[in-house]
């Protein structure tokens, strides 16, 4: 039952924001790129859990008008970040996206966290089953990515689109709908 709340809470039409962050991450990435990209979305799926985690005990808990703008946010800057990306090699072990992926995932765990402690409450039962729906989670974010990598691989490889003009443009729609999703969100 949890396996499947944390992989219907990603795939889903429902789970827009996740979709297009998911999107905009993976955009960036190849599929001869697939573990840099799983080491981010697992990163990505830490936070998450961490923030599931500390919500489900009581120790964080933000309204939920500001998390739902705040996780527009996290898409609007994914999504502008890969406008100005000219070279796609990082030079460093651990490249900066890692430690936005992880920071992001808390504000984006802040929503599911919401959802998740109104089915199951708070407590160390609840803990162990917070496992079980971020192990969905993952599943469906990695589901998600494969399937990017293909439509990229199809674009890039196939259809011989110029992969800069493609992440300008799937980069820019990804960046249009968020930042409407913002506008509309606006705690204030």
């Amino acid at each position: 039952m949890y396996f499947d709340l944390g992989f219907k809470h990603i795939v889903n039409i429902g789970a827009l924001d996740h979709i297009l962050f998911m999107a905009a991450i993976a955009l960036r990435y190849q599929l001869v790129d697939w573990k840099k990209l799983l080491i981010i979305v697992t990163a990505f799926t830490i936070g998450h859990a961490i923030t599931l985690a500390l919500a489900i005990f009581n120790i964080v808990h933000l309204p939920k008008n500001w998390i739902e703008f705040l996780i527009a946010v996290t898409i609007i800057i994914t999504s502008f970040s890969n406008l100005f990306v000219k070279k796609f090699v990082y030079k460093t072990k651990f490249p900066p996206i890692y430690f936005f992926a992880l920071f992001f995932g808390l504000i984006h765990g802040m929503g599911f966290a919401t959802e998740f402690v109104a089915i199951e409450g708070t407590g160390f039962n609840a803990a162990l089953n917070l496992l079980y729906a971020n192990i969905g989670i993952e599943a469906g974010q990695l589901l998600f990515v494969f399937i990017v990598l293909i439509l990229s691989f199809i674009c890039l490889n196939i259809l011989k689109f110029s992969r800069r003009e493609y992440i300008l443009f799937t980069s820019g729609a990804i960046f249009g709908i968020a930042l409407e999703m913002a506008i509309t969100r606006l705690p204030f």
